[in-house]
């Protein structure tokens, strides 16, 4: 598509995307990147949020048995639960097929725990 006067080159944050009209079908694939790129930038707040909280309820709270540990994270969870724009944040990001990459963007040792939990958020809505 070099040359192609149909053909515009976009530069964003170092990553190149190309956008023309070939043989009358619009492509665009700008579009479909800047979707993927919301999808992660909701994941990443989210998950941002989220060891925020279990580190603020982990400071506060033993985490030493099953049972506190259960403790803390149902606090966490009723937080999520309470705030409509971080739970819309989680189920959009577990809805994303991203379950992996949003447990691994939280360091904390009660992660798989709370995933365990929220998982089941999207589902009994």
């Amino acid at each position: 598509m070099p040359g192609d006067s149909n053909t515009s080159r976009f530069n964003i944050s170092q990553s190149i995307y190309n956008a023309g009209n070939i043989g009358g079908i619009a492509g665009n694939s700008l579009t479909a990147d800047l979707s993927a790129n919301e999808h992660k930038q909701t994941l990443v707040e989210a998950a941002e949020e989220i060891q925020q909280l279990l580190d603020q309820v982990s400071q506060t709270n033993p985490t030493t048995t099953n049972k506190e540990k259960i403790i803390v994270v149902g606090e966490v969870v009723d937080k999520i639960e309470n705030n409509p724009t971080l739970k819309v944040k989680v189920i959009n990001s577990l809805k994303s097929g991203r379950v992996e990459a949003f447990k691994e963007s939280i360091d904390h040792p009660l992660v798989n725990i709370l995933m365990a939990t929220i998982e089941g958020l999207g589902e009994v809505e």
